[in-house]
């Protein structure tokens, strides 16, 4: 890989990294609601888990949907269906008081398989590999898996900071409402480009 190459695909990491979207936009209700030291297994889960995503589509995971394209269909309808439900478990989170026993952010086996599902992950993964994996082969595809998973913790990271100063401001039952309400909202528009198609 050249360094022009390298240089532009660290741009794209960053850019699509840092960008709203479903990993982000759960990340700041995560930090508003259970702190950023709660959410960090989410955080890492997100990171080791689309890394591991980029090697896997790479390696030949990719091709499913060029020779069954129904498959790609079915990818899309789980990941609305599945988003769907995690908005709807961030628009009715309860306040920490009420529900600490049982409330908790994301694990990280859950943010890793949650990768899966992801749209925008799936964008970014079959952009980069497409784009600035030169030769298709296994070495290039963990290269780009590795810029992405050093370009991507630190965005992630100020995504649950900012949901975590957030909270300073949801001191009460109502604000953390209107909060959480808004989060699921656009967890649902950033459906919006997988929508388009139907």
């Amino acid at each position: 890989m050249t360094f022009d190459i390298l240089s532009s695909l660290i741009v794209f990491a960053f850019v699509s990294s840092a960008t709203p979207g479903p990993n982000n936009l759960m990340l700041m209700a995560s930090g508003a609601n259970y702190g950023f030291t709660r959410s960090i297994p989410h955080m890492l889960g997100i990171s080791v888990g689309f890394a591991l995503m980029i090697v896997l589509v790479g390696a030949g995971l990719a091709q499913i949907f060029e020779r069954l394209p129904i498959s790609y269909t079915i990818l899309k309808v789980v990941s609305v269906l599945y988003l769907a439900y995690l908005a709807w478990r961030i628009a009715t989170a309860a306040p920490l008081e009420r529900s600490s026993d049982k409330a908790r952010p994301l694990t990280f086996a859950q943010a890793a398989a949650f990768q899966w599902v992801n749209p925008k992950a799936w964008a970014m993964a079959l952009t980069a590999l497409s784009v600035y994996a030169p030769g298709q082969t296994l070495t290039a595809f963990a290269l780009v898996a590795a810029v992405f998973g050093c370009v991507n913790l630190p965005s992630i990271t100020f995504w649950t900071v900012l949901g975590q100063q957030m909270a300073r401001v949801l001191t009460n039952r109502t604000r953390l409402q209107i909060f959480n309400r808004v989060m699921a909202a656009l967890l649902i528009l950033s459906l919006y480009p997988v929508l388009k198609p139907f």
